[in-house]
């Protein structure tokens, strides 16, 4: 797997706070660059929805354990917005909301959001910029970091049971003949 840091989100954001919502330290601008125009209609000059594959990905992995005083739950939100007229963001739009996870799930190495990178849903318009958004309910969080980027490739394996910050494969024991 290889992790661009114009892709990334964050690559470790502490999300020890107190019940509430938060953004990514970065936010993804897909219209301007050195080398990359921005549309007539000030949006994204790249494609990055579904097309030929490898599509992109997104990952977004606890890199250490939540912990917490309560029952604290976190969700992860993927949002975009089109360009307000000069050069910066306009209204965010929420594509995708993952289910709210447990403290008890949230170990290192879990995956949060394991999907392809998604078209904008019906009714909202191609975003020029796009940031994820951290959810933390119920009660505040006293240790855990994420990261969270866009990629090409993704280690996707078969977890172990239902963690799936354990890596499958073969259950133990099995032995394969040549």
């Amino acid at each position: 797997m290889i992790l661009d840091s114009f892709l990334m989100f964050d690559s470790a954001a502490n999300l020890a706070q107190v019940v509430g919502t938060y953004t990514s330290a970065n936010v993804i601008d897909f219209g301007v660059s050195n080398s990359l125009p921005v549309l007539a209609n000030l949006q994204g000059a790249r494609d990055m929805g579904i097309g030929d594959n490898p599509a992109l990905k997104m990952l977004v992995q606890v890199i250490t354990t939540f912990t917490s005083g309560g029952a604290g739950t976190l969700q992860v939100a993927l949002e975009g917005a089109p360009d307000n007229g000069s050069g910066a963001p306009g209204s965010y739009s929420r594509w995708w909301l993952s289910p709210a996870y447990a403290l008890a799930t949230l170990n290192a190495g879990s995956r949060l959001y394991d999907m392809d990178f998604p078209r904008p849903p019906d009714g909202i318009s191609i975003p020029r910029f796009v940031r994820m958004t951290y959810i933390i309910a119920g009660a505040t969080m006293t240790a855990g970091t994420v990261g969270s980027y866009i990629v090409l490739d993704r280690p996707d394996q078969y977890y172990s049971s239902t963690d799936n910050s354990i890596l499958g494969g073969y259950p133990a024991g099995i032995t394969v003949a040549n």
